[in-house]
């Protein structure tokens, strides 16, 4: 695996990164996944690791193994081989301390947007761990700028407002590291632009531990620490890339030469591999 920062592109030094602590939250080593029906090897030699306080995002074309990293990462699905470790201990399934997010909030029509909340606690614990969980719910409502609408039901919440709804569920049992699948991808561009800074306001606020899947490369260069470039056939990591931008970022930076030269740096590189 190539590991480089992207080439140098402007003579104007740029701010910081928010610092990385050095503790380590996320470990995969030598991960590789081969499907056993068609024998098609998904991914290969596939080595990461997640700070704490990190945002990373993998950017890729579609088969390259994105989602089934995020799969592995989450706990859904084994590695053929390889090592997989959350907090010192092995993922070998879905835990309480890894929290998904994906493209659609699937909220439960039927119950408030409180109740969807803490869903996920009443699956693992039973109602009245769920009940108990009321609290910490409203809390998180009022964090994303919901707290009037706990007792609503999804079909009173626009699309972002349920997106909204969804980082709260996942954040509702403390998870060690949140995991996004394109997350805001159906939004309209301006709800997503929004929930963006939410996402990056919130990550910021609670210190929490981040990976994105996403196709749009503006979407990861203004929320990552870290990028990561992946190829397909087999899947793999080819380059890092550590985006050196200062924080908070603005929406303002999308039209800085700064911002346009990572961007396009990347978009080279994906297109480089497309003709491989």
């Amino acid at each position: 695996m190539t590991m480089a920062e992207p080439r140098p592109l402007t003579a104007e030094p740029a701010a910081p990164a928010r610092p990385v602590p050095a503790r380590p939250v996320f470990e995969i080593a030598r991960l590789s996944k081969t499907y056993a029906r068609n024998k098609l090897t998904a991914l290969t030699d596939v080595n990461l690791t997640l700070h704490k306080g990190e945002f990373v995002s993998v950017v890729g074309s579609s088969g390259c193994g994105k989602s089934t990293l995020l799969k592995i990462m989450s706990g859904l699905m084994p590695p053929t081989t390889g090592r997989v470790v959350l907090k010192g201990k092995p993922v070998t399934g879905p835990r309480d301390d890894i929290g998904m997010m994906f493209q659609q909030a699937t909220l439960l029509p039927w119950k408030t947007t409180a109740e969807n909340i803490v869903l996920p606690i009443g699956i693992r614990q039973g109602r009245a761990a769920a009940r108990a969980a009321i609290p910490r719910a409203m809390d998180l409502l009022r964090l994303v700028g919901l707290g009037d609408f706990a007792h609503v039901y999804p079909g009173e919440l626009s699309g972002g407002m349920a997106q909204r709804a969804s980082i709260c569920r996942m954040l509702i049992s403390d998870p060690a590291v949140l995991l996004l699948d394109e997350p805001f991808s159906a939004l309209d561009e301006l709800t997503r632009d929004f929930m963006n800074m939410e996402l990056q306001r919130i990550c910021a606020e609670r210190q929490s531990t981040a990976f994105l899947v996403t196709h749009s490369l503006a979407e990861a260069v203004i929320l990552s620490d870290r990028i990561l470039v992946m190829k397909p056939r087999p899947g793999r990591i080819v380059e890092e890339i550590v985006i050196d931008l200062p924080r908070p970022r603005t929406l303002d930076m999308i039209n800085t030469p700064r911002f346009g030269e990572i961007v396009g740096h990347i978009r080279d590189l994906l297109g480089k591999e497309a003709h491989e």
